[in-house]
């Protein structure tokens, strides 16, 4: 048995998940086909040697639908308001190399509704061979000093935050996206800790399942994904159209018809 130092930086998750403890969040345990996009992601990489981010798919695919159903990530003002978005930000975690271990890195997302697969999918390819951004001697000194102090005084910053959609916005966006099925195989689903945002979405395991369409009698690649909302948001019935929506868009993989050059290879 040994014992190691409790990192610092871990001190953010634990306020995060207290200040969600409280959240009245349903859970939706769903499939989505990714039968055509992985064969068109497969195909890209006999093709030309290319490997594109399935996780970037996904993102647009939650993005585009998402900005069509606002109130699913919708907001709370200080006033008791709800507050819908004009954009879809998102913050998705990214594994990096932090000082010679993994850290899941909090990477916030822009205007997934507007932009490219492949712009999405370059992004990611960035973060990830660069790990976490560069930052002056000053601003890890604030780091470190902000994560010394007491956890109620940080956590009253966090709740001054929350107070104010707009800047919740610009640090978290509006919801959370976490790709754990990247580190196994099989059908598993995972579950999102209550904490910062009002609408979370966990991409769990991929599988195969039978085929129920008589003219593609082919096994099927499902991923299983959780959907999380804050029932206090946001009702049932809004969220399932989001979902059944979001279904069809993996579902039929447009996103990946035309799949342009790009930079990133891996």
């Amino acid at each position: 048995m040994r014992r190691v130092p409790f990192p610092p930086e871990r001190r953010l998750v634990l306020d995060t998940l207290h200040l969600g403890r409280d959240k009245p969040m349903m859970h939706g345990l769903i499939e989505l086909d990714v039968t055509r996009a992985r064969r068109r992601l497969r195909e890209h990489h006999e093709r030309t040697g290319e490997k594109l981010s399935q996780t970037a798919f996904l993102l647009h695919a939650i993005g585009h639908t998402l900005a069509r159903h606002p109130a699913v990530h919708a907001r709370r003002d200080g006033l008791g308001r709800l507050v819908h978005f004009d954009t879809v930000d998102a913050t998705v975690i990214v594994e990096v190399d932090h000082e010679g271990r993994p850290f899941p890195y909090a990477h916030v997302m822009r205007g997934l509704e507007r932009r490219t697969f492949r712009e999405l999918n370059d992004e990611l390819h960035h973060v990830k061979r660069h790990g976490l951004p560069t930052s002056s001697g000053a601003t890890r000194a604030a780091t470190r000093a902000w994560l010394s102090m007491p956890a109620p005084l940080r956590r009253a910053s966090y709740r001054a935050l929350l107070a104010s959609p707009k800047l919740t916005q610009k640090h978290t966006g509006s919801l959370l996206v976490s790709a754990v099925g990247m580190f196994g195989d099989g059908a598993a689903f995972g579950l999102s800790a209550p904490g910062l945002h009002e609408l979370s979405i966990v991409l769990g395991g991929a599988t195969k399942r039978a085929s129920t369409d008589p003219d593609d009698p082919s096994p099927r690649e499902v991923l299983c994904a959780t959907v999380s909302a804050n029932h206090a948001i946001v009702d049932g019935a809004p969220l399932a159209r989001f979902v059944g929506e979001l279904a069809r868009c993996v579902g039929e993989a447009e996103a990946l018809d035309a799949i342009g050059p790009g930079a990133a290879v891996t």
